[in-house]
């Protein structure tokens, strides 16, 4: 039997709730002893601190869960500190697409189990700010990046959905094991592997309060919504937090893609609140 490569992929982690409930599904697994079932766990960070951005001090944090890779989005700049520690980090990476000279970089490749695994994350362009083209950049440094790492797997942060299929699509065709959307918070059912290569899934929804909108609280959104004039956004801070993820198994010698699973895991924190 080839020897198989177990991968977490945790949604947009989002506030204190987020970071709560990831900590706490983590430890069930024991991801920090010879037992954990998983041999990589990669989250999305970008809102991880009260909900935009990810301070030094929460990168320590997570990183200390377990966390073997942060991908990130347009929100990773939100907290002014990223710019002191971005750079010396050992496992963030902000979208690869941002121009060059920007602070941080776009992939990074990890040991693991004897093989590699190189972690992409890219920003979509519809519906979001200019930048870079995505697809350009996979078309020219896939074939140097996967000479290094057999398994390749990329966290594209974007709005549209038919954006994310495609860019899916066109990755399978790149030989890609896996493309995760994230950035709308709102777990898909649509979780596939593409071309019987690459592991999909539109998006893998996020880590954060239960009964919020998107991670935020009700009434402050509801505001926004009705009023139209900018309101400011609060972390929901009911009791009941749920963790979105997707588990994946790949082949450690070809990358190519053998499972791909949603996880919805929930939480009621109420009796520590009495």
């Amino acid at each position: 039997m080839k020897e198989q490569i177990k991968v977490l992929f945790i949604g947009d982690i989002v506030g204190r709730p987020g970071r709560k409930i990831v900590k706490d599904y983590l430890g069930s697994l024991n991801v920090l002893t010879e037992s954990s079932p998983y041999d990589f766990i990669i989250a999305n960070v970008e809102n991880a601190s009260h909900g935009f951005g990810l301070t030094e001090k929460n990168h320590k944090e997570l990183a200390d869960l377990g966390i073997d890779c942060f991908t990130s989005g347009n929100h990773i700049w939100d907290k002014k500190d990223v710019y002191s520690y971005i750079n010396n980090s050992d496992r963030l990476i902000r979208p690869w697409n941002y121009p060059k000279g920007t602070y941080g970089v776009g992939y990074r490749i990890f040991d693991v189990k004897n093989t590699k695994i190189a972690v992409m994350n890219f920003l979509g362009r519809t519906f979001m700010n200019p930048v870079d083209s995505p697809w350009e950049i996979v078309e020219q440094e896939i074939e140097k990046i996967k000479e290094q790492a057999p398994v390749v797997i990329v966290d594209f942060h974007a709005e549209a959905t038919a954006e994310k299929i495609c860019f899916g699509r066109f990755c399978s065709e790149h030989k890609i094991s896996a493309v995760l959307g994230t950035h709308t918070h709102v777990q898909t059912a649509d979780e596939k592997i593409i071309n019987d290569y690459t592991a999909y899934i539109t998006d893998a929804g996020f880590c954060g309060a239960y009964n919020s909108v998107i991670g935020m609280s009700y009434e402050g959104s509801l505001k926004r919504l009705v009023t139209s004039i900018p309101e400011r956004f609060d972390i929901d801070d009911s009791p009941v937090a749920e963790l979105n993820a997707v588990s994946m198994s790949f082949d450690a010698v070809s990358g190519q893609a053998q499972s791909i699973e949603r996880i919805q895991f929930i939480k009621d924190y109420s009796e520590e609140n009495t």
